[in-house]
Parts: structure tokens; sequence; C-alpha cells
């Protein structure tokens, strides 16, 4: 009776396995049924064929494998001494949800680089961070938002136009001119079709500026009265984008 039994969890086991080859489960748009090509190997299941997500977490385990260090020895004044020559730590493993089967953590990628639908519930892939000057300079800016205007200043407590334009730029590491005519006048001229944030914005001929940030809004320090805030590009006078 025990043999039959352990017969029947074995079988049980190959028709699970079995199922998730054949692509009886869907994953969105990507089908475990499509090409068998890359087994990925799944805690508790086994080497299993995942078709597209199989293709892309093998591929994303090779980017992400870790560099070796070759140790050096060198000698000084008769002694041998050693480079460091410790390993990079490897990813934590990355959590992997493969519908109507369950969560897996697979090692040798991190979660950052599994495609959002095959994310576990509730936690997708963390936003990538920004390191660009331009980057640099909208946050910059937005943590600026609600400090008060004033004429001729230029931070770090309050702002002219340009001069929140200036100090954000500064802040990231490149220096612009400090005038709005004068940024309108320097970096390079982009159509307002193709602004990224980051980009300045000039108005009302050169009078005043401000720093795209995407979705069609920016963020100025407007007026006397008026703290640095976000603003909608419509409704004001557009004359130039500039990217520095």
């Amino acid at each position: 009776m025990a043999k039959h039994r352990l017969e029947q969890i074995s079988r049980g086991t190959k028709v699970a396995k079995g199922a998730v080859v054949t692509g009886a489960i869907a994953m969105g748009s990507i089908a475990a049924g499509q090409a068998m090509a890359s087994p990925v190997a799944v805690p508790n299941l086994g080497n299993i064929e995942l078709g597209a997500l199989g293709d892309h977490i093998n591929s994303q385990k090779h980017h992400a494998a870790p560099k070796t260090k070759t140790l050096k020895v060198t000698k000084t004044n008769g002694e041998a001494k050693s480079k460091d020559a410790t390993k990079p730590a490897p990813p934590a493993p990355a959590q992997v949800r493969v519908p109507n089967v369950g969560t897996f953590a697979l090692p040798g990628i991190s979660q950052n680089q599994v495609p959002n639908e095959f994310q576990p519930k509730g936690k997708a892939a963390p936003a990538p961070e920004r390191h660009t000057v331009a980057d640099k300079a909208v946050l910059n800016a937005e943590s600026k938002i609600g400090s008060p205007y004033s004429y001729g200043s230029a931070g770090p407590n309050a702002f002219d136009c340009s001069g929140l334009v200036y100090w954000s730029y500064k802040n990231a590491g490149k220096t612009i001119p400090r005038d709005s005519y004068g940024q309108m006048s320097g970096g390079k001229a982009v159509a307002y079709k193709d602004a990224k944030p980051g980009d300045v914005l000039i108005f009302n001929g050169g009078s005043h500026s401000g720093i795209y940030v995407g979705n069609g809004e920016f963020v100025h320090s407007q007026n006397y009265g008026t703290p640095v805030n976000r603003a909608k590009v419509k409704t004001w006078a557009l004359t130039a984008v500039r990217r520095y």
C-alpha cells in the first residue's frame, strides 16, 4: 500500500511539471508553452521550460553575473603584498510570480530585472535611479516647491525665476547663464514636442524661465506672493525650449 501511495505522489509531481512544460498555464502576454529553449530551475519543480520568460530570465542571469577579480601579488622591499580580490556579493534571489502556479525565488537575477507581469502581487520593479544632470536639476527644482519668490535671489532659500533654474543646475553639477535671457541664448534649441524633463523653458519673450518636469508641467518661481510651484506649460506663453 505504501509503495502505491509513493507512486501516486510521484505521478502527481510529474503531472504538475508537465502542465507547466506543455503551456497549460498562460502567463499574460507570454505563454509557458512557447518555444522550449531555455529551461529555468524552479525550486520544488525542477528544470522547467518557460518559453519567452525563460529566455528573458536566463539572459538577465548572464548580464547580472558578477565579474571576478584576479588576485595580484606584488613585491615591495622584498615583501609580498596582495591586492584585495574580494568578489562582489551576488544579488538577492528575485521573486518571480508564475500565474496559477506560485511565486518562486530565482537566484542570479535582481528584482528589477523581472518583467512587471511576473512581479509578485503588489510589487513592481523599482524605478531606475536618476543620474543625469537634467534629472538632478528636476529633483533640485522640485525640492524647492513652496520656497518664496525674491527678485535677484538664486537660493538656497528664496529665488526669482531664472535664479531657481540657475541654482537647480548648479547643484546638479552644471553652470548655466544666470538670467532668463542668457538661458534663452545658451544650450541647444529643442522643439516643445521633443521636450524632456530638465529642459529649460523660456516664456514671455525671454523674461521668465522654468524647468520642464514632464507631463506638460514645469516648476518655476513666479512672482512676489506666489511661492515656487508646479504649473501647466499650456497656461503660459512659451517662447523657447533650451537643453543644457
